[in-house]
């Protein structure tokens, strides 16, 4: 059995500050998966025994990054998609091991008056094409911040953040299309139905207390891992971001 955390940090040096060691040591993953660390190379010296540690920074500072942590010493680690304009944020980071690759992923924002849209709707058909190569080899597990709320009953209010970033229509369809392509929303197999769990609130407007939240980190897997899938949770009692751990655990 692997145990697979995934967790947007939203800057990983104020949510040390604010519990990570404590939650990594009590989750005893077998691979932590994080984004949003904005941090740079030797800015951090993090202290996580029995784990190699591979991060993929952005250019620019305190922006965006990822990091993946694991037990087991990955065959092989890359940064990026090797499509030089997609990969200057240190947005993803696939490892291989002997029976998938894991890759955890920040996706881009849409921004405010969805200013980043049509780049995102590029980075999305350039990162679906990549993990499809990737899955030629072996079956895909991937994590993290996808920056979308699939369905209504994936966020608070669906009525009015329509076209609000992370809840367009363009952005809610090539999450469709990464389902149709072969993708299981871990999640969703477990809980078809299941309504008002989130993992993303904003830091305004008291949204975490009064639970007005979104669902936009995931595990999805390949259609092929299907038979191995034990369970996927959604960790909202853990705090310390204003997003929350998701979790994965595979056979």
């Amino acid at each position: 059995m692997k145990k697979l955390i995934s967790w947007n940090v939203n800057g990983l040096r104020a949510c040390v500050g604010k519990g990570f060691l404590e939650y990594f040591k009590q989750a005893d993953a077998d691979i932590f998966c994080i984004q949003e660390s904005k941090l740079q190379e030797g800015q951090i010296d993090l202290p996580l025994e029995g784990y190699y540690q591979y991060w993929n920074y952005a250019k620019k500072k305190g922006y965006s990054g990822t990091a993946l942590f694991t037990r087991e010493k990955p065959l092989s680690v890359v940064n990026g998609m090797g499509i030089e304009e997609h990969d200057q944020e240190g947005r993803v980071i696939a490892a291989e091991y002997e029976d998938y690759y894991v890759v955890t992923c920040y996706t881009p924002n849409s921004q405010g008056q969805l200013a980043r849209l049509p780049y995102r709707m590029e980075w999305e058909d350039s990162f679906l094409a990549y993990l499809k190569k990737l899955e030629e080899k072996k079956p895909v597990i991937l994590c993290g911040d996808l920056n979308v709320a699939h369905k209504e009953i994936d966020l608070k209010n669906p009525k009015t953040n329509h076209d609000n970033a992370g809840f367009t229509d363009q952005e809610r369809e090539k999450f469709t299309r990464l389902l149709e392509a072969g993708f299981i929303d871990t999640y969703r197999y477990f809980n078809p139905d299941k309504a008002e769990v989130y993992s993303w609130w904003s830091y305004r407007f008291k949204a975490r207390e009064k639970n007005a939240g979104w669902r936009i980190d995931y595990f999805c897997v390949s259609q092929c891992l299907r038979e191995r899938l034990i369970r996927a949770e959604i960790h909202t009692e853990i705090t310390g971001s204003d997003h929350c751990p998701v979790e994965l655990v595979i056979s």
